[in-house]
């Protein structure tokens, strides 16, 4: 069997309210990983600034862009032509009079594949993302870029076994969730990173499929709305163990390297796919 070795990386970084401070930041860490030899690297979720869906605010819409536009898919798309990389770069998507949670897929020539749009919204203290974004319109969808063929989901869809299994149904060998977690601010002791962590580790177990997680670290004050986000950022492979993680705290890349034919055959193995019965698995 011939060998297709994938080096992927995620960043975590705390972020503030400069745009460009934060551009330059992810830029910073996306070389350092492109330095080492990784070919596919995911920035984490709204890293163009603040999480600003901490507390409800019109003010935030004017952060929103059209594709072609946003800032960060333009610098990054150029970024991934450059060093020959895989970004999805995680953006503020506006469409004339509507609003998305989207990311922009820019391959290894910095073209844009597509955008996907974050399928489930979440509601509820510190996370009010229901006020500023639709719920997604794309479905589940699969990239194949130079380095792999890829899955996207965002924050709240890593939580959906579903959204995993959909990916990997069309095609996706590595899994990527762009994330934006901490704190709750009804409770200052709950903290929920080792569920997170194990609900995409079952995602892989159950896939036979590599995940790859980025999230976002540090304090944020959001016009006087705290939230910590607890870092946590994570590898796992297609058994669900942890290979690479990072601290709450730390800020940095981490970085792993699979072999995409073995794993297909251990996924062929296993015979997931082959014993679906989704004629079972109507909720209606």
């Amino acid at each position: 069997m011939t060998k297709r070795p994938l080096t992927v990386a995620a960043v975590q970084a705390a972020f503030g309210t400069s745009l460009q401070a934060n551009i330059e930041k992810t830029e910073g860490l996306i070389r350092e990983a492109a330095s080492n030899g990784a070919q596919i690297i995911l920035p984490p979720e709204l890293f163009q600034g603040l999480y600003f869906c901490s507390r409800q605010d019109p003010k935030w819409f004017d952060d929103a862009y059209q594709v072609d536009d946003h800032p960060c898919v333009v610098a990054f798309a150029a970024l991934a032509r450059e060093l020959g990389i895989v970004i999805p770069i995680s953006f503020f998507e506006k469409d004339g009079p509507r609003y998305f949670n989207s990311v922009a897929i820019a391959d290894a020539d910095g073209q844009i594949l597509g955008v996907y749009r974050k399928s489930h919204i979440p509601d509820g203290p510190g996370y009010m993302e229901k006020y500023y974004f639709r719920p997604g319109d794309t479905g589940f969808l699969a990239w194949q870029t130079a380095h792999g063929c890829i899955g996207v989901g965002i924050c709240w869809d890593q939580w959906f076994p579903e959204c995993a299994r959909a990916m990997a149904l069309k095609g996706a060998e590595v899994l990527f969730y762009p994330t934006a977690i901490g704190s709750e601010p009804y409770d200052e002791q709950l903290d929920t990173h080792k569920q997170w962590q194990r609900a995409m580790q079952g995602h892989a177990v159950s896939n036979a499929i590599p995940v790859v997680a980025a999230n976002r670290t540090g304090l944020e004050n959001n016009d006087g709305t705290q939230q910590r986000f607890y870092g946590y950022s994570f590898i796992c492979d297609h058994g669900g163990e942890l290979v690479e993680a990072l601290g709450k705290d730390d800020e940095g890349v981490l970085m792993h390297s699979f072999d995409l034919a073995e794993i297909e055959g251990y996924r062929a193995d296993w015979g997931f796919f082959r014993d679906r019965r989704p004629e079972l698995y109507r909720d209606d």
